[in-house]
């Protein structure tokens, strides 16, 4: 019987430890030391009542960092030091009481808004989930490497919550040779979105389809003009790296490409003749030119969007990309974009506020060695 009652005593006690130890897991740090101060200052001034109503601050502080059940033990612990606060003091009963009874309903409120909170962050991370999805769906990871030459892909949407917003770009491999294009679509939200999504997909198509580039373009136009609305276009450069070597460069109403010479000097490829952007081309009646340079061993060429370019500092002076560049070029694309982009927030200021994109790629030359098969980038 006596080692009986032991085993019953010793599991009540490693039940209360356990009980204890989950309570003091589900009690938040910061709203405990806020209610621990208000006691404190009470006890050193002596003067209890004019503190109490300060011990709702803990449940309403711990609804906003915890769950409902952290709520509970900061209410409980404070309604518990209250009631012993209110005793301490020769004051008639009925006002602690009025204050201490408070607690609880503070607590309960607490705790509706810690649970509503906790839903809105699991539904904002359900949305991230298929932002991200959608992300990877439309801007499809680029490789790090296609034939001869090395590929590097920054990408920033202005809306960080969504992940995603109404610049593009693609690569593909065609028996043609590689073709790229970057954009971006009038607007914002989910209309831009779909537009992107729209010009992607028939230029996937067309690149691998068409053996012109002009041609390409064309296909891109034709979809556009049957699908847009009048205000809506879509500023776009379309890039061809033939197996002659050369490049072609189709530039509809886009910033201009930077080609980078093996030298590191940069120079601004401008279109010629300019033309209007995809989706405008009925109205103006000027179809756009095809331009062809050398694009030889140890060149880059960087593509952009305007989010860039017009990334403005405190004094609203534009980013100068030419010269970040003429600083950050190296002989590896990745670690050129990412020295451009940490020089570009530092520019901002911290955080852009449009959409931006850099698609940066580069001709190995003939002494380096043969490009390894690597993984593919994400936008980041």
């Amino acid at each position: 019987m006596r080692l009986s009652g032991e085993r019953t005593t010793g599991s009540l006690a490693s039940a209360g430890r356990r009980a204890a130890g989950r309570l003091a897991a589900g009690m938040p740090l910061l709203p405990v030391l806020v209610v621990a101060v208000v006691v404190l200052v009470a006890v050193a001034t002596r003067a209890g009542m004019p503190w109490l109503p300060l011990l709702a601050a803990g449940p309403a502080l711990a609804a906003a960092t915890n769950g409902p059940r952290g709520v509970v033990c900061v209410g409980l612990l404070a309604a518990a030091l209250g009631t012993a606060l209110g005793l301490a003091h020769t004051v008639p009963a009925r006002e602690p009481a009025a204050v201490v009874s408070a607690l609880p309903a503070v607590t309960a409120a607490s705790c509706l808004a810690s649970a509503m909170r906790g839903r809105r962050e699991r539904v904002l991370a359900a949305v991230r989930s298929v932002a991200e999805a959608a992300q990877h769906a439309l801007l499809q990871p680029v490789p790090e490497t296609v034939g001869p030459f090395q590929v590097a892909v920054r990408y920033s949407a202005a809306a960080a919550e969504a992940r995603i917003g109404g610049d593009l770009y693609a690569l593909v491999p065609t028996p043609h040779g590689v073709r790229l294009i970057v954009g971006d679509v009038r607007g914002k939200g989910l209309p831009a979105v779909g537009t992107a999504a729209l010009v992607l997909g028939v230029f996937r198509e067309a690149a691998y389809d068409e053996p012109d580039l002009l041609a390409v373009v064309g296909r891109i136009e034709r979809s556009l003009a049957r699908n847009l609305g009048a205000d809506d276009f879509v500023t776009a450069v379309v890039v061809g790296l033939p197996p002659e070597g050369h490049l072609e460069v189709v530039n509809c109403g886009h910033a201009p490409p930077l080609l980078i010479s093996a030298s590191k000097d940069v120079t601004a490829v401008e279109p010629a003749p300019p033309a209007p952007p995809l989706g405008l081309r009925s109205l103006l009646d000027v179809s756009p030119g095809l331009q062809r340079l050398p694009f030889s061993a140890g060149d880059q060429l960087l593509l952009y969007t305007d989010g860039v370019t017009e990334a403005r500092d405190h004094a609203r002076m534009f980013y100068p990309l030419a010269d970040g560049v003429a600083r950050c070029v190296s002989e590896e694309p990745g670690r050129t974009l990412g020295a451009l982009h940490e020089e570009l927030l530092a520019h901002v200021g911290g955080r852009l506020h449009d959409d931006a994109a850099l698609l940066l790629l580069r001709k190995q030359s003939a002494d380096e060695p043969a490009p390894v098969p690597a993984r593919a980038t994400a936008a980041r």
